[in-house]
Parts: C-alpha cells; structure tokens; sequence
C-alpha cells in the first residue's frame, strides 16, 4: 500500500467524481461541531468501481451525500462528471442505491423501480418497459407484479437496485447496500453487482466497512480514517475476478485488516 499521490486542483473530464479538500462539521446540541471529515481529497475514474472503507461514523456516507448533491461541503469542492455540484449538474445521471431498500409497500416491484422515472417527461409506457428491462437485468423479469412483503430480503435488494440503475446513470452511488443480507445472498449480490457493471460500464462508488466485501468488488479502495475521516490510504486492486477466497484477495484482506489495527481499536471487522 502506498500513501495517496497529489491530486490536481482543476476538474477532469476522465473522472467521474473528484473530491477536493472536502471538509465537513455538524452542529452539536451543546452549541458545539461535530467534524465528520477533514480535508478529503481523492478521484474515481470513469468505469471503474472505487469502495470507500472505513469504520462507523468516518463520513463515508455523508460524502456519498455531498456527490449526491444532497449535501453541501463546509470546505473544499465536489465535481460530478467535471462539473462543481454547486453548479450545474445533471442529477439524472447519477443513481443512488442506500442501505435500506426503501421500497414502498403498497406498490409492486415494477412500480418501484418506475418511481425513479416520475420527475421525468417519458410516458406510462416507456417507464414500464424500462422498468421491466431493469428488473429482468437484477434477475426478476417474472416477479414484476409481486409486492415487497412477498420477496425475500435479497429480492427486495435486487429492485432496489433495478431502480438506481433504471435512469441509465454515468455513475451509481451504493451506501452498504447489502449490509443487512445473510452472508450467502451477499455473495450473490456481489456476483450480480460485477456482472451488470461489465455490461453496462458505469462507475460505482460503494461505501463499506467490510474490508472483505471492498477487496472482493473494487479496483480501487480508499481508506479512511476513523472520525473525523480522512484519506488513510489509496490503493488499487488489481486481481482478476472472481476474488472471493482467492490467496491473493485473502492476502490483501489481511494486509488491510493489519492496517486497521494499526489505526484503531474501534473498527469493527
């Protein structure tokens, strides 16, 4: 592993999300700051799947925000597709996938992917046929008319995720998406993840802190720090998939969990 390199200071057009001196503070009912993030700085290039790893509470998932456009950094810039997300940015090209699936209950799996396509202009019939091409891509074309109560946990992941990918985005943001599935259905989703990323070729920023599940699906990892998160190291994975059990994969998953000991006591792996 080595530390990571000096970044530029100009937008580029080859990545897909740049993080520049990002620094975040949320207020604390005492009057007080909580810092959530220091000083940040680090790419992810177009195509390629980057997994941001670090323990509870190092900011991973409020710089997913910040790339969202959701929230607004205290210090420092955030560029999408080399634009400023405090400029003008076309949201439609990003899709978001959280750690709860979010589905509405009330409404089939077909009807919940199409809730991505609502703010838009198609018509009634487009967004039905997209949306079933996204659910029979996730593997469940013949459950388009099943509700949520009647899919298993990782069905439930599975239109979640036809649904961040329905909009056909550039990039697809992923907040441990699959944290909450048993060890074999993770698996799997990991499986479907690699494929749909070869086919469709967009970048993928998935935050995790399960060293395993980073080894096993980026090609780039970037390592924070526990709170306030900083960049601790960047380092890319270059294995060929699959990787799960592989010498190598479990190599590297041991030298990172070393690293992490180093660090802290308080990561939990």
């Amino acid at each position: 592993m080595t530390p990571p390199a000096a970044h530029v200071a100009h937008p580029d057009q080859r990545q897909a999300l740049a993080f520049r001196h990002v620094s975040k503070q949320f207020p604390r009912g005492d009057g007080g700051a909580l810092e959530v993030l220091r000083d940040v700085s680090f790419d992810v290039p177009a195509g390629s799947v980057v997994s941001i790893l670090g323990p509870s509470g190092s900011g991973k998932s409020t710089l997913l925000n910040m790339a969202a456009g959701l929230l607004a950094p205290d210090q420092g810039r955030v560029l999408v597709l080399g634009h400023e997300t405090t400029g003008t940015v076309d949201w439609s090209r990003l899709g978001y996938m959280f750690q709860d699936d979010r589905l509405l209950p009330w409404r089939t799996a077909i009807d919940n992917v199409g809730l991505a396509l609502e703010t838009g202009s198609i018509g009634r019939r487009e967004k039905r046929e997209r949306s079933q091409a996204q659910l029979s891509l996730v593997g469940l074309g013949d459950f388009a008319s099943a509700y949520p109560h009647q899919l298993s946990g990782g069905m439930r992941s599975r239109v979640a995720l036809a649904r961040s990918l329905v909009t056909e985005p550039d990039i697809l943001l992923m907040d441990e998406p699959f944290s909450r599935l048993d060890a074999q259905t993770r698996t799997t989703m990991h499986t479907e993840l690699l494929r749909i990323h070869r086919e469709r070729g967009m970048s993928i920023v998935f935050v995790t802190h399960d060293v395993e599940e980073a080894v096993i699906l980026a090609d780039h990892i970037v390592m924070f720090s526990p709170r306030p998160g900083r960049v601790h190291t960047e380092l890319a994975v270059e294995l060929p998939h699959p990787r799960l059990g592989t010498p190598d994969a479990l190599s590297l998953v041991a030298e990172l969990r070393a690293a992490i000991a180093g660090m802290s006591a308080d990561w939990v792996i």
